[in-house]
């Protein structure tokens, strides 16, 4: 659990912050991190925490969401909305699992968006999986606090009872400011190939993200494809420079 943590995008309201601290501490969660939170810290987050104020007090305020990701192997994304766009989208029952599978292995993320328009594309694009609570289709809006709770609970059922194999493997998963470097690295080699051939590059690499989310990428693998694409820009200026020649060197 001392792996997992919870990240709030752009909270409007302090209340909510409490209230999701207080939602945390009751499942064994410690581990906040607040993105440009429009009021923190704040006397109401501390009155909604209703007692969780270590949690308040050891949250850490990040400027963005790669800061309030980084160093983390796997992040599933709460959203109530689906997209057109979309990673895979599971129920909580369904994701939980894989999360505390990959809490074995390093640090995870719960990441949830702003109370009324929750992530935005580009947040969700930065996590492994959508995970979707099941609701009333005509009344399915949930307080921020309610969804952390669920979020959690649902965790802890996965950690305590589902019978998951936690013993470390021999691998290493690639961390997000791995994959946000191979990212940016991939759409830089793109643009040099004249692979863009649409007036909408970053549709096309939010369907790139969703390819390379499935595989769940280990660090090893993202310095191969790294490696494929240095290799690619290294071929095309020799070519440049000869003319449109091979030329071994």
């Amino acid at each position: 659990m001392n792996n997992v943590r919870v990240v709030l995008s752009h909270t409007t309201h302090p209340g909510n912050i409490g209230a999701a601290a207080r939602a945390m501490k009751t499942m064994g969660l410690e581990s906040l991190y607040l993105v440009n939170p429009r009021h923190f810290p704040d006397p109401q987050a501390n009155t909604m925490s209703a007692g969780a104020d270590d949690v308040l007090y050891n949250a850490v305020v990040c400027g963005s969401i790669d800061e309030a990701l980084r160093g983390t192997v796997f992040v599933a994304a709460m959203t109530a909305r689906l997209r057109d766009i979309s990673h895979e989208v599971l129920a909580p029952r369904e994701a939980m699992p894989l999360l505390a599978q990959h809490a074995a292995q390093g640090q995870v993320a719960l990441l949830f968006g702003t109370e009324m328009a929750g992530l935005t594309n580009e947040e969700m694009g930065k996590s492994h999986v959508l995970v979707r609570i099941p609701a009333n289709p005509q009344f399915s809006s949930l307080n921020l606090a309610a969804a952390v709770q669920v979020a959690c609970y649902e965790l802890g059922v996965a950690m305590q009872y589902a019978g998951l194999n936690l013993r470390q493997v021999e691998v290493e998963p690639a961390r997000h400011e791995e994959m946000e470097r191979f990212f940016v690295h991939l759409e830089d080699v793109l643009a040099q190939i004249g692979f863009f051939n649409t007036r909408h590059p970053n549709k096309l690499m939010q369907k790139l993200r969703r390819l390379y989310a499935r595989a769940r990428l280990e660090q090893e693998e993202i310095n191969i494809l790294r490696g494929i694409l240095t290799a690619t820009t290294e071929y095309n200026a020799r070519l440049d420079k000869n003319g449109g020649k091979n030329s071994k060197e």
